[in-house]
């Protein structure tokens, strides 16, 4: 068979489990409550068109802190200091990340970096690679050896990438992922585009992150719903990798770009980057 009569049969294949999925009422539920979250977010999204998040400078004083804050620092200036790096999915910007940013500020760590592409992008290697750069200049500036990263959907993917197949696991301590299809997603399949078929379940980029990965340090908390209507089956969205030391965190009815505003999930980041030393627990 021809290389098009598969794109059109793995289109058609695709299309056809993504609406018997759409179609489930605890998907129905979820979407409901995605447009809510979905129409505060458009609004807030042309302000990161205009510029990017700023970053956060150091603090690492008690003046003028709550009682929150300081018990943070006071606890443990290393996970107060450590910075934090957010990066957003396809087609969006920094802006999914505002209410998580507000409560990691909340809670009393105070570097706190956006790392942002473009729509246009191609390669998630080559965005990679740019992501590294990116980490190690704010390591550079920040006098920290190591830092976290929080991924969303396609994010998360770059970010396990430049971990686990580009050394970065000797710089990022945890990596938090937040419906990203590490297995893949067959909702991939209804487009041709080249970012969008690496992340078909049977791409050459799943092959790689599939490959040994030995003596990677990062801990990885990957964060999937069981309503998510961009990884199909949702169950994609959890590592599975015997070199990885991976928590897989199911959320209950929260659809996938309500990841990143939703309470529970932005709760328990803020917990799992508190507690260096502690694994999180598996839902």
């Amino acid at each position: 068979m021809s290389t098009w009569q598969d794109e059109v049969r793995g289109a058609l294949d695709g299309l056809a489990y993504g609406a018997r999925s759409a179609l489930s009422p605890s998907v129905l539920q979820g979407a409901a409550v995605e447009i809510g979250w979905l129409t505060t977010h458009l609004a807030m999204y042309p302000l990161g068109l205009v510029r990017g998040a700023p970053d956060l400078p150091a603090r690492l004083n008690l003046a003028g802190l709550g009682p929150t804050q300081r018990g943070l620092l006071v606890s443990d200036v290393r996970a107060a200091g450590t910075p934090i790096l957010l990066a957003h999915g396809i087609i969006d910007n920094h802006t999914i990340f505002a209410l998580m940013r507000r409560q990691l500020i909340r809670r009393g760590f105070s570097r706190i970096h956006a790392f942002s592409y473009s729509p246009l992008t191609l390669d998630v290697r080559r965005t990679a690679e740019r992501m590294g750069r990116e980490i190690e200049a704010i390591c550079e500036a920040s006098g920290s050896d190591q830092i976290h990263v929080v991924g969303h959907s396609l994010g998360g993917l770059i970010a396990r990438y430049y971990v686990q197949r580009l050394g970065g696991d000797a710089r990022v301590h945890t990596c938090v992922t937040l419906g990203t299809p590490h297995q893949g997603t067959v909702a991939a399949k209804l487009l041709p585009w080249p970012l969008v078929k690496q992340v078909r379940p049977d791409s050459e980029l799943m092959a790689e992150l599939a490959e040994p990965a030995p003596d990677c340090d990062t801990r990885f908390v990957a964060f999937y719903s069981d309503v998510d209507q961009l990884i199909v089956p949702q169950r994609r969205a959890r590592i599975r990798h015997p070199d990885l030391t991976a928590s897989n965190v199911r959320v209950h009815g929260v659809g996938h770009l309500s990841l990143p505003f939703h309470g529970e999930v932005v709760h328990r980041i803020t917990g799992v980057l508190a507690h260096l030393d502690e694994e999180p627990k598996t839902a």
